[in-house]
């Protein structure tokens, strides 16, 4: 298989910086998600990957090889793209053969890869029907097959799941999961899904505007961001953030709504100072119903709930810490009241600074 580098890569159009400074290495047989918002370079990076983009500065490297000069079909990789790209007047045995064709490989190797790739992929029924004929997951299916067939050092994936419905998309999703872990082959996603990025990856790059923010494990991109893009982009729903202000020598947070004592283990991970202006993050799932079980490395915060949302398994409270909005997650059969006290678990929140949203939580950071 291959490891896929990109080194120092820049892409402008005019006068338009989409990537600024990209340093990326994708692992040999590693599943990375490229996840971000609309806009932020991901696809950009895809296409220069493949080929398709030029690079304004930097290089790609698939296998310890530089391609930037070289053209698409020369790279060893297989692209499926969010709008399936299949042939329509073509069968769906057609559509799997067509690039092995026009490549003049040999047609019994062409059957056996494209019968083997069907039968992975539970298209075998389907050859002899045209792409009119098939559902969007079929559809789908036969994109990704496809790319199977060619046997590529690096798969590319970009959005292939935004046209499917709901649950069309959690059971495409563990299937390309499933898919690479089989074939073993070095995998690029593109998607804009948190939840498609966490669910799939072996790692995560988060991008935003054309900048790496941070590269790691889905739990790791979770547990320590980096920064306030991060810790809000990952996660649903997203973490809570509301400012506060560091008194008693960076013991205390305080705020006209709240004040809370910063735990050992963020005293001990950096250096906090007195009237430093910070961000607090607190995810959803760690403010619960205030109970008897109040510790040391719990506090209270007092909301004004003003949304309600019952989901069976768990309740989501919006309501304001003074002018904020807050979101928590709370276990089934709890509706709260107007005025709600919550509880905090102080050991799983977060701080940043306010100035340059780097992680306080973290050491060297900041």
């Amino acid at each position: 298989m291959a490891n896929v580098t990109l080194d120092h890569v820049k892409k402008r159009y005019g006068d338009v910086e989409v990537i600024e400074d990209l340093n990326l290495e994708v692992r040999d047989e590693e599943f990375m998600v490229l996840v971000g918002p609309s806009g932020c370079g991901k696809s950009t990076a895809l296409r220069m990957i493949a080929g398709l983009e030029e690079i304004t500065a930097g290089s790609v490297r698939i296998n310890n090889r530089i391609v930037n000069g070289i053209p698409p079909k020369d790279r060893d990789i297989a692209m499926v793209f969010q709008s399936y790209a299949l042939y329509p007047h073509m069968t769906v045995r057609e559509n799997l053969e067509f690039g092995l064709r026009i490549r003049k490989m040999d047609r019994a190797e062409i059957s056996r890869r494209v019968t083997e790739a069907a039968a992975i992929l539970g298209l075998s029924e389907f050859l002899g029907r045209k792409p009119r004929q098939l559902s969007g997951g079929q559809r789908q299916r036969v994109a990704v097959g496809r790319a199977i067939v060619r046997k590529p050092q690096v798969f590319l994936f970009d959005e292939p799941l935004s046209n499917l419905d709901a649950k069309l998309r959690v059971q495409m999703r563990a299937e390309i999961t499933n898919l690479q872990r089989r074939l073993k082959t070095t995998t690029i996603y593109v998607t804009h899904d948190q939840v498609e990025a966490m669910t799939m990856g072996h790692r995560i790059a988060v991008l935003n505007d054309g900048d790496l923010m941070q590269v790691g494990t889905p739990l790791q991109l979770y547990e320590r961001p980096e920064n306030l893009f991060v810790a809000r982009f990952i996660g649903t729903p997203p973490m809570n953030i509301f400012p506060a202000t560091l008194a008693q020598n960076g013991g205390q947070l305080t705020s006209p709504h709240f004040t809370l004592p910063v735990p050992e283990t963020l005293k001990s991970a950096t250096q906090l100072r007195e009237g430093q202006d910070v961000l607090v993050g607190v995810r959803p799932e760690n403010l619960r119903h205030r109970g008897n079980d109040m510790t040391s490395s719990t506090a209270t915060l007092t909301i004004k709930v003003e949304i309600v949302e019952p989901l069976g398994h768990e309740v989501l409270v919006h309501g304001r810490l003074g002018e904020e909005l807050l979101v928590a997650k709370l276990a089934p059969h709890h509706m709260p009241a107007v005025a709600d006290e919550l509880q905090l678990d102080l050991e799983k929140m977060f701080l940043f600074d306010s100035t340059t949203e780097q992680s306080l939580s973290i050491p060297n950071t900041a």
